[in-house]
């Protein structure tokens, strides 16, 4: 028995979680002009590194707006399972941009570290100071909405967040070490503008790899699955739960089930049992948008 409702629950969470790319869409372009402005007339190359890290950020919340509005299309003839899978996908497209940015940036700060450096300005402190109090604010949000819905594309935007936090707390840290060592130690920009870089790269491989476990249907682990084969457990003429198999697309779970009932009931009483082992399933968790339930007669031992 099969049948495949829009899972209304999942596509208000995933228009959320675009609504959320989208205000940080537009934080990330106040902050890309700021950061970028600064570190040009404030003399900071790590600075500028950040300004262009949070310019990526642009182009990967657009991505991320997108991916999600586009997962919460309900299910069409073409795509009877619905348009989940664009939620994974628009987080490894995500973090591959994180990454990649990470590596083009380490490689110029590289290249102008031996440069001659003039002395960054110290209006520049106060930005990165204003950038780790919104953005630390904004992951903390984003952060607790993706893990309440467990969706990668989310949580993605937010680490997206806390790797400018981080970068921004390096960035002060060079640009203090510059303007209090003097001209001797004016190159701490740019190593500040490398660990930038480091930190970007390890969120980048951090985002990546949930996402491709979702890609490759890899089986969901924890509470959803005592939770399924508990509910089908507690209807009753279930004998024997057989087979549990379950999987995650966007932010919905399908279930396919074998149970095992009496050999010996009539195929209406079989049916009427897997009518409620799949309402037990669906309501034990809203995520549940459809079971597939397969009627095996018990094993005689």
């Amino acid at each position: 028995m099969n049948s495949a409702p829009h899972p209304q629950p999942a596509a208000i969470n995933l228009q959320t979680g675009a609504r959320l790319a989208l205000i940080g869409l537009f934080v990330n372009v106040a902050f890309a002009i700021i950061k970028i402005l600064g570190g040009v007339f404030g003399n900071s190359y790590a600075l500028i590194a950040d300004g262009i890290e949070s310019a990526l950020d642009v182009a990967g919340s657009l991505v991320i707006w997108g991916g999600l509005r586009f997962a919460a299309r309900p299910p069409d003839a073409t795509h009877p399972y619905g348009h989940g899978k664009a939620e994974p996908l628009t987080a490894i497209f995500v973090a591959l941009i994180v990454v990649l940015a990470a590596v083009a940036l380490a490689a110029e700060s590289a290249h102008t570290m031996f440069l001659p450096h003039s002395k960054p300005a110290g209006f520049t402190l106060l930005i990165l100071a204003l950038v780790v109090v919104v953005k630390e604010t904004l992951f903390r949000y984003v952060v607790r909405f993706g893990r309440s819905v467990e969706s990668i594309a989310v949580e993605a935007d937010a680490w997206r967040h806390r790797a400018d936090v981080l970068s921004s707390i390096a960035a002060f840290i060079g640009i203090s070490i510059a303007l209090i060592g003097g001209e001797k130690w004016r190159g701490a920009d740019n190593w500040a503008a490398i660990l930038v870089c480091l930190v970007i790269a390890g969120v980048g491989v951090r985002l990546l790899r949930p996402a491709l476990y979702d890609i490759l249907d890899t089986a969901p682990r924890g509470a959803i699955v005592d939770l399924v084969r508990d509910a089908a457990a507690s209807v009753e003429g279930v004998v024997r739960i057989d087979k549990s198999l379950i999987r995650k697309m966007g932010l919905s779970f399908y279930v396919d089930l074998h149970v095992e009932v009496a050999g010996a009931i009539s195929v209406r009483e079989g049916h009427h049992i897997a009518h409620e082992v799949k309402r037990a399933i669906q309501e034990s968790d809203p995520r549940i948008v459809d079971v597939l339930v397969h009627i095996e007669p018990a094993k005689q031992i």
